[in-house]
């Protein structure tokens, strides 16, 4: 029986070691010296017989760096090859890891390990390899100072531009006969007439049917908080400067209200143009989260302040005054 047992483990040894001797792991580097900052391939090789059955292999996972002075710049697909024509039953399993060093000296490259049939027992490393790194070295020749040369100094000469003045007299002129020809037909074949002025539209009916835009598209929905501010901000400068010239679109919000003190405004109004033009500087600026009820509610600011500091103009339609005639 003792026989028996020491034959089947015999055997069996026998087998992994003809499997192991089979499955061949290797990694080589292009070069074993680089620059500082150089790329270089990092192959790794896996020779194996085709023949064995439910064969697998456990391939190493790579990272961002191998080591921590070693850095992977790219790892390719594993590509499978026959390197020997005649021994088509060995083939090659093929990976390349782009490497570089940021740091001068030697660095030991350590061995990746491959596992077989899922067996830890069964395992096997590549070499360990080794990397040297240099620095650039500095050119001694530029370091060096040198004295600046004088400015050369060339006297002026009137004539070089003679040419030009020419050219430059001729077509003056020619301009001048242009415009003098011109306005002299023109006045000539002139019918006088009136230009009607075209009739202007008051500040708030601009600033409300903005509004009414911003309100009906409700951009703050899909995310858009900060377009969604600057749109009712950007209305309300607007129609601060069309409406009390203040000079509003590229001002601060401290100096639009320090501006607004010399206007005649009720307090309230006041008070929701500064918390609508502060509440919007925090969302934009200092990306202060809001809810969907102050939304609503600095809109509705703008709103009221438009309305409660409008002022109503009559439009005339110079076309329907009698006042105005066509001469």
């Amino acid at each position: 029986m003792k026989k028996i047992i020491f034959i089947i483990i015999l055997f069996f040894g026998f087998v992994k070691i003809n499997f192991a001797q089979d499955v061949k792991v290797n990694a080589v580097l292009d070069s074993s010296k680089i620059r500082i900052g150089e790329q270089v391939n990092l192959h790794l090789y896996v020779n194996y017989n085709a023949n064995q059955k439910d064969f697998k292999l456990n391939w190493p996972s790579i990272g961002d760096t191998i080591t921590e002075k070693i850095e992977v710049i790219s790892v390719s697909p594993i590509d499978t090859t026959i390197p020997d024509k005649s021994q088509p039953n060995f083939l090659q399993f093929h990976q390349r890891i782009t490497i570089s060093a940021y740091d001068s000296g030697y660095f030991a490259v350590p061995g990746f390990k491959f596992i077989l049939n899922n067996d830890t027992n069964n395992v096997q490393f590549t070499p360990t390899l080794l990397l040297e790194v240099h620095t650039v070295p500095t050119d001694t020749s530029y370091t060096k100072v040198k004295q600046l040369k004088p400015i050369y100094e060339e006297k002026f000469n009137w004539k070089w531009y003679r040419h030009y003045l020419y050219w430059g007299i001729g077509l003056l002129v020619f301009i001048l006969a242009i415009v003098l020809i011109t306005r002299y037909f023109v006045k000539r074949n002139q019918t006088k007439f009136v230009e009607l002025p075209k009739p202007k539209i008051p500040a708030h009916i601009t600033a409300l049917a903005s509004l009414d835009i911003i309100k009906n598209s409700q951009i703050w929905k899909d995310g858009q908080i900060k377009e969604y501010y600057s749109s009712i901000t950007d209305t309300i400068r607007l129609y601060l400067e069309e409406r009390f010239g203040v000079y509003a679109l590229e001002s601060t919000t401290d100096e639009i209200m320090l501006a607004m003190r010399s206007q005649v405004l009720d307090g309230i109004s006041k008070e929701k143009l500064q918390q609508l033009l502060q509440f919007s500087d925090l969302v934009k600026f200092a990306k202060m989260s809001a809810i969907e009820s102050e939304h609503i509610m600095m809109l509705q600011n703008a709103y009221d302040f438009v309305n409660g500091t409008k002022r109503e103009e009559v439009i005339i339609n110079p076309e329907n005054n009698p006042n105005v005639k066509n001469a």
